[in-house]
């Protein structure tokens, strides 16, 4: 239990000390999917979710940008979105490996690590 408490503890720092670079990031999303957003003439409702389905690349297809310009948006949205990802997968595994390093021996790990060699 205190191997998940630490992870927790380390991840949601880390995300605080990043928030900036998250917000800025979903400011992007969202800026960018009105502008196509209001091009296509869809709702705002519409358009943040289909900013954000776009962003995390699940694309349901249910909405999608049939004119030029916002083609091209949708594309830096879903750039956009892979960095958010990104960020959040790197904290992710910093929190994860400075949680593992705590809690364990480096003997150990090690010895552990050469039995799966």
């Amino acid at each position: 239990m205190t191997f998940t408490l630490t992870f927790i503890k380390l991840f949601f720092s880390v995300l605080a000390l990043i928030s900036p670079i998250l917000l800025t990031l979903c400011s992007i999303i969202i800026v960018l999917g009105l502008v196509a957003g209001r091009k296509e003439g869809w709702s705002t409702f519409d358009t943040i979710y289909w900013a954000f389905i776009t962003a995390f690349t699940v694309g349901y297809g249910d909405i999608r940008p049939l004119k030029r310009t916002s083609k091209v948006l949708a594309v830096i949205i879903a750039w956009t979105g892979i960095m958010f990802t990104g960020v959040i997968v790197a904290v992710t595994v910093a929190a994860t490996t400075d949680t593992v390093k705590k809690h364990y021996d480096p003997d150990v790990l090690q010895a552990e690590l050469q039995k799966l060699k």
